[in-house]
């Protein structure tokens, strides 16, 4: 009887606490819900992923509606993150519970065919038709898994390997080279900044890394990049401007309450480091996302991708010329780059090749592919090509740099092999025959000119502006059996010109270029114009160097000069003022009638002994016993010790040099009043012919 009054009485309490506990429960699925929508809206995937997986095992199995829900929202969450393999078991579990009027199936096909599992892939694009019939997007999928298969089966000349030394157990991306022997990119490694895990990935705080290569051309250890780049914000898939002295980055900055937007930011290299970041401010809208910045060759443009109103769809490519004043107004790249799927990740080639990833183009082996675009400078037109397999795999492949001008670089991928829901950086190479022009731009006395511009026209029609390296080096490519004109200028010095002929080339060849620039403020030494012993008579061995001296007065033709000569102490006053005149004047007498110089462009002065040198940086390098700022005075020179730094100082003292007197000879008409025809642009200069600089010669 106890027993069965127990049993009477426990029936009603069980129910109880039971419905208690499905209470409970319900709420406790609701908040979890309700915090994981929060993240999601703010762009925390990893950490709403993992909240809707939370709330997903605590529903029924017998509610196939909240279940299908949820299974979907996870799956968004993991798919925005790159987790692919469980954004696919979370599709399939939607459609399990019968979720399959919204994007679910189409989704899940993007998800198998990013996975390589093109057949599966297909007949959920088709499941996915039968609902929604005509969508463009499943017939693109259906069409893009068919390819596929034949595309990777292919292959190509391209070589693809793993780069051991830049492999962590994290996500590596978005190599760039920021000069040719350092190599920086993006990771969420264990040793980036802080210690914090971020909601977006599970991973730490994404920092900018380098690695250096060794004298033997082999990498080092990766290191945080120098100076103060890093912080506790996501910073990464950085570029840099084509003289090396600016980077340009990607910044998102934590928000607990409002959405990640990224930001494009620059630091400016001091020394061996980089400067804190500023914000670039792109244009006045705040509630876009710009990044993935990347400078045009020329240095005309900032390239980068952006959500903002008035794109394809998705992330469009953009861009906005870049000025002494700052950004331009922004254009968009127009439909032959961008889809209405993403066009992300912008990179160049030193030719001027763009670069970038899309999953929105065909073909597209999964997700995000690499293609190649070029633009057509008369119609403004781009022309754009898929890479082929293995550059391209069922993966996201992005974030390409090369490595100088030749066809090999790096790149990073998420393709199998290398570890679930992470990106790696890999090697790659293209077979080449390259043939490569190699300059160095400096002032008469071999120190390089970091501010220098180098005009590259060819009579193919090619017009390339460059900014030189830190070293005043610059390099690009030829194309062989074209004439090839070099112009380099720089603010405050002479313009220097050479020219080459491309030979055709079966195996690589680098030729190399000289380009001292005259400075415009100080004498320029004149070397290699000697005399007979005296007397003015130029000797057979001068003419190189009057040749040259006259080829530079033809390059800048609104330039007057004074031509003087100088004697050592040797000799009386006057006789030494008279000898030296003489020798000017020879000098001014073979530019007129050799090199048809106008006369009226040159003054030929004699100073005699009266102008000692005054030791420059380069003697001072070449004279042991001389320093910079010495003055050769016959006082000066009684003091040194030996006969040979004295003779050593004569020798010096003995020398031809010009100095500018004018700089706009020939820019304005006899009322004072500027030609219109005073100023061509460089490539008009460059590219007139032989019989065009001959007429030229004689009118002159």
């Amino acid at each position: 009887m106890r027993r069965r009054c127990l049993s009477g009485h426990a029936a009603p309490v069980v129910l109880a606490l039971a419905v208690i506990a499905a209470l409970a429960s319900c709420s406790t699925v609701e908040r979890t819900v309700r915090r994981a929508e929060a993240a999601e809206a703010i762009g925390e995937y990893a950490e709403a992923a993992a909240l809707f997986r939370q709330a997903y095992q605590r529903t029924s199995p017998k509610d196939r509606a909240a279940r299908g829900r949820l299974a979907y929202s996870m799956a968004e969450c993991y798919r925005r993150y790159g987790q692919v393999a469980r954004a696919a078991g979370g599709y399939q579990n939607a459609e399990r519970y019968g979720l399959t009027d919204t994007l679910t199936l189409l989704r899940l096909g993007d998800m198998l065919r990013a996975q390589g599992n093109y057949r599966a892939a297909a007949a959920a694009y088709q499941r996915y038709l039968d609902t929604h019939p005509a969508d463009p997007a499943a017939l693109a999928g259906i069409e893009a898994a068919a390819a596929a298969p034949e595309i990777t089966k292919k292959g190509s000349p391209y070589t693809v390997t793993s780069e051991k030394v830049l492999i962590s157990t994290r996500s590596d991306f978005c190599p760039a080279f920021a000069d040719d022997k350092t190599l920086v990119f993006t990771t969420t490694r264990n040793t980036a900044t802080g210690n914090d895990l971020s909601g977006v990935t599970a991973m730490k705080y994404a920092d900018i890394f380098c690695v250096k290569r060794d004298e033997k051309g082999r990498w080092k250890t990766p290191e945080p990049l120098e100076g103060d780049v890093n912080t506790e914000f996501e910073e990464g898939a950085c570029q840099f401007s084509p003289d090396g002295k600016t980077m340009y980055l990607t910044v998102c900055r934590r928000d607990a309450t409002y959405p990640r937007m990224a930001e494009i930011y620059t630091s400016a290299r001091q020394d061996a480091k980089w400067a804190k970041p500023q914000p670039l401010k792109v244009t006045a809208d705040t509630l876009s996302s710009y990044a993935h910045p990347a400078v045009s060759p020329d240095g005309r443009w900032l390239y980068f991708t952006s959500d903002m109103p008035g794109g394809q769809g998705g992330f469009d490519l953009w861009r906005a010329s870049l000025g002494s004043h700052g950004l331009g107004a922004v254009e968009n790249l127009g439909p032959d780059i961008n889809t209405p799927g993403n066009e992300v990740f912008p990179a160049f080639r030193p030719n001027g090749e763009l670069y970038f990833s899309s999953d929105g183009r065909l073909p597209n082996l999964g997700g995000l592919d690499l293609y190649r675009a070029r633009e057509d400078t008369v119609t403004q037109r781009w022309t754009v090509s898929a890479l082929p397999a293995p550059m391209n795999s069922a993966g996201d492949d992005f974030g390409i740099t090369f490595d100088g001008l030749h066809h090999r670089g790096y790149f990073s991928s998420s393709r199998a092999g290398r570890g679930v829901g992470r990106d790696r950086i890999y090697a790659f190479s293209h077979p080449e025959v390259l043939l490569t022009v190699k300059g160095w731009v400096y002032e008469q006395d071999g120190y390089e000119l970091p501010e220098a511009t180098v005009y590259v026209v060819g009579d193919d029609g090619s017009y390339i502006k460059r900014g030189v390296q830190s070293d005043g080096s610059f390099e690009e490519a030829l194309s062989p059996g074209v004439r090839y004109v070099l112009l380099a200028t720089c603010k405050g010095f002479l313009n220097v010109t050479q020219t080459l002929v491309a030979d055709t080339a079966e195996v690589e060849r680098q030729y190399v270029l000289q380009f001292p620039l005259p400075s415009l403020s100080v004498p320029v030494l004149v070397r290699g114009i000697n005399y007979a012993f005296d007397s003015a008579e130029l000797t057979p061995d001068s003419r190189t160097a009057l040749d040259r001296l006259g080829r530079l007065l033809t390059e800048n033709p609104h330039v007057t000069i004074e031509l003087a000569a100088h004697c050592d102490n040797r000799g009386s006053d006057a006789y030494n003022d008279r000898l030296s005149q003489r020798r000017a004047e020879s000098v001014v007498r073979y530019l007129t009638d050799s090199c048809h110089i106008a006369a009226d462009r040159l003054t030929a002065v004699g100073y005699g002994e009266r102008r000692p040198q005054v030791v420059t940086r380069r003697m001072a390098e070449q004279h042991a016993f001389l320093k910079e700022g010495d003055t050769l005075t016959v006082a000066f020179i009684d003091t040194l010790r030996t006969d040979e730094e004295r003779e050593a100082c004569h020798a010096l003292n003995r020398r031809t040099a010009f100095r500018v007197l004018r700089t706009t000879y020939g820019l304005f008409d006899e009322n004072g009043r500027l030609r219109p025809d005073a100023f061509k642009r460089p490539d008009e200069d460059l590219n007139r012919s032989d019989e065009d600089e001959e007429e030229g010669a004689d009118a002159r």
